[in-house]
């Protein structure tokens, strides 16, 4: 059961705020929230030689723990959010994976149902309206264009829980797809696609806002048809998705995407899928089979990637020690930018007082040492 933080002090760390790292600085937790000042008879954790910082905001997750978003039932699914918890997660975005319209109408029902108790931060939908040029780890006989007819009954049975929707944009329907979304408050993701260059630009000058895992399942960059990539790279407008797991990009890939998108432009997500958190196996994405083995999941028929293994907490650890990116930078990318396009940022995404008490207590080696959730111990800080 989760120990209630109550009103304490954790004073002593490296603590990450959105105005830089404070050495030995202090954040006060009093209840549920973050406070500025503490109260009579406030306990103190020293947090000495740790980092403090904000809980983790993942924008695109399939599932975890060995339970899935996109087909468990309601216990499956917090599962997999209590698995994500763990890792440092503390908002989460449910995703799913092309389906059935029926099929995908009933499972926003169930997720919205989540998003409405708190449990989750809203639904993401990846596919169907995905070119079968660019499937990865869908079934292309499921495929279809993105009538906007289409994505709008989408909208009405998440209830208003639909945060993010991934679209090919350059198949018929997209651009004006892309409108309903951005006139519905809803991303539109530009992904899963086989756009050019300049159909690229017409979609995010339509309202698209985010590139779904940049560089995965689209094409890559040419020095003569430079494709989705450099168009979304170059656009201040646009958040760039990046899977930080060794597998899904090379080191210099995702140093050039901070290069040119810096670090106020990137998103880390997991791109999860039922493995997160569990361990090697035979899984279900949808209705294709999965394997996964030394941690990567593959599909059985074709081998495609089929998602990640990826926890967050892994990912700030790499970006911090392989890639060497500035720990400020990785905070941005991994918790204050996904709760700003979530529109979820007065809550949380940043250590301020009056957001909610979600934080996580790092070593000095990036590990998880604690993670608060709304005042409450997910992992206790064993610091002996």
């Amino acid at each position: 059961m989760a120990a209630r933080a109550e009103s304490t002090v954790l004073a002593g760390a490296r603590v990450v705020l959105p105005t830089g790292i404070v050495e030995g600085g202090r954040v006060i937790v009093d209840g549920r929230r973050i406070a500025g000042a503490a109260p009579d008879g406030a306990a103190t954790l020293d947090l000495s030689g740790h980092w403090l910082v904000p809980g983790f905001v993942d924008m695109h997750n399939h599932g975890g723990g060995g339970a899935s978003f996109t087909s468990g039932s309601v216990d499956d699914v917090l599962t997999g959010i209590r698995t994500h918890r763990e890792h440092g997660t503390t908002t989460l975005v449910a995703s799913t994976v092309t389906g059935e319209a029926d099929f995908l109408a009933q499972r926003a029902g169930i997720l919205s149902e989540l998003v409405e108790q708190g449990d989750l931060a809203g639904i993401h939908f990846e596919g169907p309206f995905i070119s079968p040029c660019r499937k990865g780890a869908h079934s292309e006989a499921l495929l279809r264009d993105p009538d906007p007819a289409e994505v709008r009954k989408l909208l009405d049975a998440a209830r208003g829980t639909a945060r993010m929707v991934t679209l090919a944009t350059e198949l018929p329907g997209g651009i004006d797809s892309v409108r309903l979304l951005a006139e519905h408050g809803v991303i539109a993701a530009i992904g899963h696609t086989d756009a050019t260059y300049e159909q690229t630009v017409e979609a995010i000058d339509a309202g698209a806002t985010v590139a779904t895992h940049l560089f995965n399942a689209m094409p890559p960059l040419g020095h003569r048809a430079p494709g989705p990539i450099a168009a979304l790279l170059e656009d201040e407008r646009v958040t760039v998705e990046l899977i930080n797991d060794g597998t899904h990009l090379h080191p210099a890939a995702l140093e050039l995407a901070f290069h040119r998108a810096g670090g106020s432009r990137v998103a880390f997500i997991t791109d999860a899928m039922d493995a997160a958190g569990f361990g090697d196996g035979l899984y279900q994405l949808g209705p294709l089979a999965v394997e996964v083995k030394d941690g990567v999941a593959r599909l059985v028929e074709g081998g495609s990637i089929a998602g990640s293994t990826l926890t967050l907490d892994t990912a700030f650890k790499r970006a911090a020690t392989v890639d060497r990116l500035p720990v400020e930078d990785i905070v941005q990318a991994i918790s204050a930018n996904p709760a700003k396009l979530l529109g979820v940022d007065d809550r949380v995404g940043s250590l301020e007082p009056g957001k909610d008490a979600d934080l996580v207590v790092l070593d000095a080696d990036f590990s998880v040492k604690g993670v608060l959730y709304k005042g409450d111990w997910i992992v206790e800080p064993r610091l002996g």
